[in-house]
């Protein structure tokens, strides 16, 4: 009697390993979102203790300048004033990010480098948000526009107007009568990268205005990056299993 001919290993079931037991996908996942999330939180850090609040640095010039910004909203400064609603969502897009993470298969290293850049993004403005406290004054003119001031109320309680000043340390402040403001106490993000360029004049609408007119921080680049590469990356693996 012949003897029954041995099974050779399915290398598929190998490749669909899930990634929790596949050290070097833990290495890639939480190596990248450390090293970004470090690299976040040490350029805030430098920006807020090097450069003056007023002046920002040139690195390319009409292309790149660093300029201290503070943000009470979203992303990008979207959403003022929302700062618990925030911090919940942080919280839930990190449960989220561990989830696809632990359902994910270590062949899926475009998946995970997303995962990674969404970490780092979320940890990083999230701990802004819960340790970056400031003063921020809501302003309306005369003409009913309404701006955010954002630093720290240096006034007397005895006084009549407030003073707000930059943050953190209260330098160069500005008057306010109380009817002029509301103020609150909150958390804040610390941004700093700015670009230049601008749409050419010819462009309609839109020739002369800034192309990208935020300032933001690397969390934020963090976080755009990676929902980018999930988005593509869960497309072409839709494609790939209808294929």
């Amino acid at each position: 009697m012949a003897p029954p001919p041995s099974r050779e290993p399915d290398r598929r079931d190998d490749q669909s390993c899930a990634a929790l037991r596949h050290l070097p996908s833990h290495v890639r996942f939480w190596g990248l979102a450390l090293l970004l999330l470090w690299l976040d939180l040490w350029s805030k850090s430098w920006a807020f203790g090097t450069l003056k609040p007023d002046v920002p640095l040139t690195i390319f010039p009409g292309m790149l300048e660093f300029r201290r910004s503070l943000n009470d909203g979203a992303v990008f400064g979207s959403f003022s004033g929302f700062v618990d609603v925030f911090i919940f969502a942080s919280l839930f897009a990190l449960l989220f990010v561990f989830y696809l993470f632990a359902c994910s298969q270590r062949t899926q290293r475009g998946l995970h480098v997303a995962l990674a850049l969404i970490l780092a993004g979320a940890v990083g403005n999230l701990y802004d948000r819960a340790y970056i406290v400031a003063d921020v004054a809501r302003i309306v003119d005369d003409a009913g526009r309404a701006r955010s001031l954002i630093g720290v109320v240096v006034s007397d309680p005895s006084e009549e107007m407030i003073r707000i000043g930059d943050w953190p340390d209260g330098r160069d402040p500005h008057t306010f009568a109380p009817h002029e403001i509301r103020l609150r106490r909150q958390g804040v993000v610390r941004d700093f990268i700015k670009f230049l360029p601008r749409f050419p004049a010819w462009v309609p609408r839109l020739g002369g205005r800034e192309t990208w007119p935020w300032v933001f921080n690397v969390a934020d680049a963090a976080l755009v990056c990676g929902v980018g590469i999930l988005l593509i990356t869960c497309w072409t693996d839709r494609r790939h299993r209808e294929s």
